[in-house]
């Protein structure tokens, strides 16, 4: 029996290392072109309707919350769905290690959004920039699993919220834009970068 158990334990500890050397192919190009696409129609909407988002910041920050659980959801679906088909038997190590990589980045962003909320209200306009940054940073560490090119769409998204705290540091204003626009470029930048990189993938079976 001790043997079997060492050559089970043997047996997980090779699947999870073939796992975390392939690169993760369950993201769906065209799925995160869409939440490129929510954001884009979130920002819009949100200007035309909204009105002033600084006197109704909870009702700004409630409804990009929503977008983003819409967000997570369609790609959390559809990376199940492809994993389990392209990667077959090695898709549950694959998905563990993609949520390894990417759930910190979004725990910081849900924390630090309660944090300030709670206690530094007046911070808010900081966290569309400071959730653009974490999103940037989050790739960066991506890159192991996914296509090394994602380095460049972290870039963009390190640059953007940089670049986004800075226009909004003199006026502390909260804009849809400053939100809606990165996450429309930088998501259908990487839904290019995908599709170049898993374009057999959808004819795998």
């Amino acid at each position: 029996m001790r043997d079997l158990d060492r050559a089970l334990a043997d047996i997980v500890a090779i699947r999870s290392q073939l796992a975390r050397d392939e690169t993760f192919r369950g993201l769906g190009a065209a799925t995160v072109a869409a939440t490129g696409i929510v954001a884009l129609m979130v920002a819009g909407a949100q200007a035309l309707w909204l009105g002033d988002p600084n006197a109704r910041p909870l009702l700004f920050f409630t409804i990009w919350v929503g977008a983003a659980l819409v967000a997570f959801a369609l790609v959390g679906v559809e990376t199940v769905r492809r994993s389990r088909r392209i990667h077959s038997g090695l898709a549950d190590a694959m998905i563990w290690n993609a949520i390894e990589v990417f759930l910190p980045t979004a725990g910081a962003g849900a924390c630090l959004g309660l944090v300030i909320g709670r206690f530094a209200p007046e911070a808010a306009w900081m966290l569309p920039g400071l959730w653009q940054v974490l999103t940037g940073l989050g790739l960066f560490a991506s890159a192991r699993i996914l296509p090394r090119s994602v380095q460049s769409v972290a870039a963009w998204y390190l640059l953007a919220g940089l670049g986004g705290l800075a226009l909004a540091s003199t006026t502390h204003a909260l804009s849809p834009w400053l939100m809606g626009l990165p996450y429309f470029l930088g998501q259908g930048w990487l839904a290019l970068i995908l599709h170049r990189a898993t374009r057999g993938d959808d004819g795998a079976r």
